[in-house]
């Protein structure tokens, strides 16, 4: 500040000036933004949640910047999009979904002797902690696809710009038709198997059941013992999953399955915790050769911490309350 507005300041406030705030000062009152034009444009929103401000303007015959001011911060109202959600669920489902989960946490009430499900156990930051048999034993799994070119998204490609900056530009970039199928087995502990499905074929209850094939040798190596005291497999209801083929050949080996209720990815760990960071980790990339994808996914399961599967098979919980 200048000098002369420091000592015209330092005089306002030996007179008795209380504050640094602008004085009210004379003029037109204002006409528009009154109760009565609060409670019409109200009415207009009720009626038609889509009208814009310039529509609602025209027809009350009112200035836009009065019906931005009252819209926004009379009445509290904010323009948003709909919540995208990818299956609408009947009451049907619904009811599964809570019945199954109710079984789920009863059973590990049992495994862990407690009566109430709200005390299972909390760690570190408020994650849920499962110290029981249920997930000890179980292994979950899942098909994806995986695309030789996988474009960056939008969020992803978000750099800071200075004011000063040049504008930066993103061209669109469509994902390759070259892609391979993987699925992937596993546990808190780690991935057990990742299988690729060989370009020209197709999986069907066959297909699966040789996956499933694979899946127990890789538990006899990489998980001793767990053959012996059981596993629980945790995978959608595809339909070559719930083939009879398949439940043949998980009743001759003895695994069992955990219920998971349709149209429920958020229920599945492979679906809300690790293909996620799987998509966004490949953003971006570009492989000559399914080779090289391949081995692209295996190095990024490699260096995956193990409290990353621990978080997303504990998180299974958290889900279940919810």
């Amino acid at each position: 500040m200048s000098r002369s507005r420091v000592y015209q300041w330092c005089s306002w406030f030996g007179k008795g000036r209380p504050s640094l705030g602008d004085e009210p000062k004379s003029g037109r009152p204002k006409t528009s933004t009154n109760e009565e034009n609060t409670t019409r444009v109200d009415e207009l929103i009720r009626c038609d949640r889509r009208m814009k401000i310039r529509e609602i303007a025209l027809k009350l015959e009112i200035p836009k910047s009065t019906v931005h001011e009252i819209v926004h911060d009379t009445l509290g109202y904010r323009k948003v999009s709909a919540r995208w959600v990818p299956k609408m669920l009947t009451e049907d489902h619904k009811l599964q979904r809570v019945e199954i989960s109710q079984r789920l946490l009863q059973r590990c009430q049992q495994d862990n002797g407690d009566e109430d499900t709200t005390h299972i156990g909390v760690g570190p930051g408020g994650d849920f902690q499962a110290n029981n048999n249920l997930f000890d034993n179980l292994i979950t799994g899942d098909e994806t696809w995986v695309h030789l070119n996988t474009p960056e998204t939008k969020r992803d490609s978000m750099i800071w710009k200075h004011p000063s900056s040049p504008i930066t530009k993103k061209f669109k970039v469509q994902r390759s038709e070259a892609k391979v199928m993987a699925t992937v087995f596993w546990d808190a502990k780690g991935v057990i198997l990742l299988d690729i499905l060989p370009q020209g074929q197709c999986i069907n209850a066959a297909r699966y059941c040789s996956t499933l094939d694979r899946l127990k040798e890789a538990v006899r190596r990489k998980r001793p013992g767990l053959l012996r005291r059981g596993v629980v497999l945790q995978h959608d209801n595809a339909v070559p999953h719930s083939a009879n083929l398949t439940q043949q050949w998980l009743q001759r080996y003895g695994w069992e399955i955990l219920p998971h209720p349709a149209h429920s990815p958020d229920l599945a760990p492979s679906d809300f915790h690790l293909f996620g960071p799987l998509k966004r980790h490949l953003g971006g990339m570009a492989f000559e050769t399914e080779d090289d994808l391949i081995s692209e996914l295996r190095n990024w399961f490699d260096n995956l911490d193990v409290d990353f599967f621990r978080v997303g098979i504990n998180s299974l919980l958290s889900r279940w309350q919810k």
